[in-house]
């Protein structure tokens, strides 16, 4: 597939990094030219300096032959006109934008046709991070909460503790320990390293397990990993951007929640918006305000403001102060796994998210969900199987005679209303959505092909 990303930033990057090797043709469009050397010397791609918006420049990137357009430039207005711009001029098939402002989402329906602008598939990354937060606070104890078929199966990471029911025991008692609860181990992460889950397989303190379910039965079997905590009640916001206002709204029909702007007009702005949210206009670092408002009742202090230093550093003094969880958003990648454990609980990566509701578009096949995991080594992808026995790899057999690449697991099924726990007898359908784990990203192609119909299959 030829793609062209506009922008080099690190939504950019990383997509460039995700995509460059899976048989992709990727150019890279920026103004900076240093930072196209940088990507360059890293990767076997195309870079094109100018303004990603002009049609020249996207002729000299390839346009005129290009099958999709990915912009994630710092502005929305040059997204959206780049798009227009692909549509217009290039007759681009497809076009993916981000958009950050809440202005232009707010009448998406109305503004990205095909007879006013041009996109086709838009991302919001601040509603992204905001969905995502949201259902760590659901589910107190986890790491990731991933969900497919609307809803219906989750995909969790936990952290198993000393303590936990299963810990020291193989992955065949989990049945034993819950035996109306249907569910299946995708992967395990020990000391960094993927392990391969097996019914011999015995979970170890510090583990971090992924395991699939239905929804409705998550809690469960997070009871089975470690101590379960109580629901989140008293949640501490700061930082009043719109992850931050948009959390707020989210929370405070249910939760108590207090939110620590800088900004005094950002402030006053919030606490109109907000119905029962204490809005504060303050510095979330001053150990003075954050006594003076109870820190060590707080169940969850999240600290997202839009710089990393800030948030690092005010989470690490809330918990200190007696926050019992923090939770911090982290532009910088590469500080994600440097700051994640003790004083901060989970660390959030808003590129991450973007990443993963970008693939969903890319892959290839009928694939309706792609999340990128562990710094996008892995990933986590729904696929729709179409056609019968003689058009389709997956249609009509079981799961132990598909041939998976290495390091791929299929945990479950969505067939209709039902969620169908993966067993080696299972036999996938027309319709299914299959739910997969890949341990290595590499073998992705291998994966998309198993699900693409052909004309004719021998």
């Amino acid at each position: 597939m030829k793609i062209i990303i506009l922008g080099a930033g690190q939504v950019g990057a990383t997509l460039a990094e995700n995509l460059v090797g899976e048989q992709n043709e990727i150019t890279v469009v920026d103004i900076d030219g240093n930072r196209l050397r940088e990507l360059q010397d890293k990767y076997d791609l195309q870079g094109v300096v100018g303004h990603s918006a002009h049609p020249d420049v996207l002729r000299q990137a390839g346009a005129e032959d290009a099958d999709m357009v990915i912009a994630v430039t710092s502005s929305d207005e040059v997204n959206m006109v780049a798009c227009q711009v692909a549509y217009s001029i290039f007759k681009t098939p497809t076009k993916i934008a981000r958009i950050r402002s809440e202005q232009y989402l707010k009448y998406r329906e109305k503004l990205f046709q095909n007879d006013d602008l041009p996109i086709d598939h838009y991302i919001a990354p601040e509603a992204l991070v905001t969905k995502y937060i949201r259902r760590l606070i659901d589910y107190p104890g986890a790491l990731q909460v991933l969900q497919f078929a609307d809803g219906m199966l989750s995909l969790v990471a936990v952290k198993a503790y000393y303590g936990g029911l299963l810990v020291g025991y193989a992955l065949s008692a989990l049945k034993e320990h819950i035996p109306n609860v249907e569910t299946r181990v995708a992967a395990i992460y020990r000391q960094g390293k993927a392990i391969k889950p097996l019914g011999t397989t015995v979970i170890e303190a510090d583990d971090e397990v992924f395991f699939i379910a239905a929804t409705k039965h998550i809690r469960a079997v997070m009871n089975e990993l470690q101590k379960l905590e109580r629901s989140y009640k008293k949640i501490m916001i700061a930082g009043g951007g719109n992850i931050g206002a948009g959390l707020a709204r989210s929370l405070e029909k249910n939760h108590t929640v207090k939110l620590i702007e800088r900004s005094k007009e950002r402030a006053e702005q919030l606490s109109e918006m907000l119905d029962n949210t204490v809005v504060f206009c303050g510095d979330a670092s001053d150990q003075e305000l954050l006594s003076e408002e109870h820190i060590d009742q707080v169940d969850v202090f999240i600290a997202v403001t839009n710089d990393d230093e800030a948030n690092i550093m005010s989470a690490m003094l809330a918990k200190r102060m007696g926050a019992q969880k923090t939770m911090v958003l982290i532009q910088r990648g590469a500080y994600v796994d440097l700051v994640q454990g003790g004083e901060i609980d989970i660390a959030i990566s808003p590129q991450q998210a973007t990443i993963s509701a970008l693939l969903t578009h890319v892959r290839r096949g009928d694939i309706v969900n792609v999340y990128s995991l562990r710094k996008g080594a892995a990933e986590a992808i729904e696929a729709v199987a179409h056609g019968d026995e003689n058009t389709s790899k997956v249609v009509g057999r079981a799961i132990a005679d598909i041939k998976l690449p290495a390091g791929t697991t299929i945990g479950a099924i969505v067939r209709n209303d039902d969620v169908l726990i993966a067993h080696d007898d299972t036999i996938i359908m027309s319709g299914d959505h299959v739910i997969m784990f890949l341990i290595d990203k590499k073998h992705i192609n291998v994966v998309e092909k198993l699900f693409q119909v052909s004309a004719i299959f021998l």
